[in-house]
């Protein structure tokens, strides 16, 4: 009687479906192609979730109003529902365009004493989409009224930008090649550095590689596509910042987790970072899990600082400049201390070992001593 585990051998003593299926798809494997799932169901929910339903949230805008008229106006349109305006009295209509420009306010109502015709100032450049929705808002709201509205772009877009996404996108190419490089290396060269002196190669290889990817980003976006105005030196500055934070953080996450690094990486940088980058939408625009973490991402600080460089002048650009300087500092410090503890764990280097020598030679040489 034959005996043995049914299905781990076929016909003509062939190992059987099972025993193949164990042998090309292993535990490892298999726990990957499951993460991967996770990561591409992750990649879905978070795209739909952020982008979805796009609808204000305490969007910010200053009202110039007599000063009779000021209080009931701004408590009107704060009292709209579901608080989709953030209203605030501003001395006159000069003050509320310094305040756009300076990216306290995102739009600014005037009101007209003389008549029913009021003038909304709005910001193309923070995003047409909230342009946009707060115009509607505004005009249902002051059709309630008896009276009409104008709208006046006190920043508008670059005619190269016509949908003022370039300030995201570029951000998102640099956020691509700081963890696609940091992949590379780690792929290539051992996801571990052997010491601290080998991570301090690696990084400094990343550090050139940002270099290069932040010149060659902003010359792309300003003077060869004419995309973003603005200083080409500060978009240079930004674009190594956020190649090298990235690359940094993404080569740190190897250290600690080896190639699951990598999809740690994807999940921070594209499944949560591009939907709350707020590129395609402002922050009011987006529901409150990606309104939130937007700001502490790279994504999110290098489209900030983008768009702040091409049309605001350089307002309100310290925060974004601290959190990419933040991750730079833990994507370093982490990578030199995954190293320092696991000195040795990295992939060895390749050495030829030497032929051993013919015993003749060898007996040779013993007689010779």
């Amino acid at each position: 009687m034959a005996s043995g585990v049914t299905g781990s051998r076929g016909a003509g003593g062939r190992p059987g479906f099972l025993a193949e299926l164990k042998d090309a798809v292993n535990g490892r494997t298999a726990l990957l192609v499951i993460a991967v799932l996770g990561l591409q169901l992750g990649f879905i929910v978070s795209y739909i979730g952020a982008l979805h339903h796009p609808y204000p949230y305490k969007a910010s805008i200053g009202v110039v109003a007599p000063p009779q008229a000021s209080a009931q106006v701004v408590a009107g349109l704060n009292g709209l529902p579901d608080h989709v305006l953030d209203a605030r009295p501003v001395a006159d209509e000069a003050t509320a365009v310094q305040q756009i420009k300076d990216q306290k306010l995102y739009t600014a109502l005037v009101v007209n004493p003389a008549g029913t015709r009021d003038t909304l100032l709005v910001a193309n450049a923070s995003g047409p989409a909230l342009a946009t929705a707060v115009t509607q808002i505004v005009t249902q709201a002051e059709a309630q009224q008896g009276r009409t509205v104008a709208v006046k772009d006190v920043v508008p877009l670059a005619p190269g930008d016509a949908e003022g996404l370039s300030s995201f996108y570029l951000a998102v190419g640099w956020c691509v090649g700081g963890y696609l490089v940091a992949s590379l290396l780690g792929i290539s060269a051992g996801t571990r550095p052997a010491n601290v002196p080998r991570a301090i190669i690696r990084l400094g290889s990343l550090l050139l590689f940002s270099i290069a990817a932040g010149l060659g980003g902003a010359l792309i976006a300003g003077p060869i596509l004419d995309a973003l105005p603005g200083s080409v030196v500060a978009l240079w500055g930004v674009g190594t910042m956020v190649v090298f934070g990235v690359g940094a953080v993404t080569m740190a996450l190897e250290c600690f987790f080896d190639v699951i690094g990598i999809g740690v990486a994807v999940l921070l940088f594209v499944i949560l970072g591009n939907p709350s980058a707020g590129g395609v939408f402002p922050p009011p625009l987006m529901p409150p899990f990606w309104r939130a973490i937007g700001p502490w991402l790279p994504n999110g600080a290098g489209t900030g600082l983008n768009r702040s460089i091409a049309y605001f002048h350089g307002s309100d650009v310290l925060r974004p400049l601290l959190v990419l300087s933040a991750w730079i500092v833990v994507g370093v410090g982490l990578t030199l201390l995954a190293s320092a503890l696991r000195r040795g764990a990295g992939r060895p280097d390749l050495h030829v070992a030497p032929s051993p020598a013919p015993s003749g030679a060898a007996d040779s040489a013993r007689d010779a001593t």
